[in-house]
């Protein structure tokens, strides 16, 4: 299976999760980390799952006892993470071309 459209939200997300790629992080956490609304990061969440680049799991605990909803825990599949790698170097190369094509478009000076 391809692997997913590497919008820029969606490569946010994978450096988050390469930061430490075996450590388990739950939505909201990524949320911040990525600097991303919940709206915005949870389908990217469930594409990357869908294309195997993730696992997920919920945390076993009583919602009422901890006052909160359960947590669901993502971390990057140890078989994924040097096609998450090599999608993430293409996808610099590509925002680097088009510096230099377009410098105003890419974050380049104008």
């Amino acid at each position: 299976m391809p692997g997913p459209r590497m919008t820029l939200p969606t490569q946010l997300v994978l450096r988050e999760l390469m930061a430490d790629p075996t450590r388990e992080r739950y939505g909201l956490e990524l949320c911040a980390a990525a600097g991303l609304p919940s709206g915005t990061i949870h389908p990217i969440l469930a594409r990357l799952e869908r294309v195997g680049w993730l696992r997920s799991s919920w945390e076993d605990v009583d919602p009422s006892a901890q006052g909160r909803p359960r947590r669901r825990y993502y971390r990057l599949d140890p078989n994924s993470i040097a096609l998450v790698q090599a999608a993430l170097t293409r996808a610099e190369a590509s925002t680097a071309a088009l510096a230099r094509l377009r410098p105003g478009l890419a974050g380049g000076a104008q």
